[in-house]
């Protein structure tokens, strides 16, 4: 799956974009943003605090707690503001 990263989350990591395959263990997107914590510095730094995040699966806003089912692509972002 492509995991896009937005704004300082995609300052922290060190990419916009980036090809992954989590193993079966991970369902949800919280169990996603967990397990790409642990893959550099960088992702641990922008997502120690999934809190502070927001997710889209395939475009469509989501919970932390959606089931990734065959999602093609999982876009984590801060919160929108705007005015």
């Amino acid at each position: 799956m492509d995991v896009l990263y937005f704004a300082w989350v995609r300052e922290a990591v060190g990419t916009g974009r980036e090809q992954v395959d989590p193993p079966e263990a991970v369902r949800t997107v919280a169990d996603l943003i967990d397990w790409l914590a642990g893959r550099s510095a960088g992702h641990a730094e922008a997502l120690r605090d999934p809190t502070r995040l927001r997710a889209a699966i395939d475009q469509q806003f989501v919970p932390a707690d959606a089931v990734l089912g065959g999602a093609r692509e999982v876009a984590i972002f801060p919160p929108v503001t705007g005015g």
